[in-house]
């Protein structure tokens, strides 16, 4: 069976390393499912956060190879296994240990946000009338609205790494 090595941070918010694993993978695996295998047998204090495996709820959320990424959804066929590859927690997050990080902020700023209020019913039966461009602008923004995906994208954003004090939806 095939092998890949992954350099994994341990540590805590006052410090830590990065660690090096090898462990055996096979086709369809995902990153999470190595860090999952590396867990299981050879680290077994390895704190890790996920939930659903279905890249929906974004807990899963990490920097694979300096990229920010769902480990559920990073396939390793698609990563270059002749490399270490490297598994580290979110830099937009404090770190609580090793690949958790605090996202109490997600929560706070969620209850910020206002609860959505529909407009009255444009249309003589009730109903409401959407033009094609708000349909496609609803699919585009599905996923940010999900406030754990929001995760991901706030490390790629200097805008929210370097602001404290932001709330509301990030788009």
């Amino acid at each position: 069976m095939k092998t890949a090595t992954f350099k994994i941070w341990r540590g805590d918010a006052k410090g830590g390393e990065f660690r090096d694993y090898t462990t055996e993978v096979s086709e369809g695996m995902v990153v999470l499912d190595a860090v999952n295998q590396i867990q299981a047998t050879q680290a077994r204090d390895l704190a890790c956060r996920w939930n659903c495996k279905a890249g929906k709820c974004g807990s899963c959320s990490a920097e694979v190879n300096g990229m920010p990424k769902l480990m559920c959804m990073t396939r390793l066929s698609e990563l270059p296994l002749e490399k270490p590859v490297t598994v580290e927690p979110m830099k937009a997050f404090p770190v609580i240990k090793d690949l958790v990080t605090d996202v109490s902020w997600n929560f706070r700023v969620k209850k910020k946000i206002k609860p959505f209020k529909p407009r009255r019913p444009d249309a003589p039966d009730g109903t409401w009338r959407m033009h094609q461009e708000d349909i496609d602008r609803v699919q585009e923004f599905r996923n940010a609205s999900n406030v754990f995906f929001a995760r991901t994208f706030a490390t790629c954003c200097a805008i929210i790494r370097c602001t404290t004090n932001l709330s509301g939806r990030v788009f």
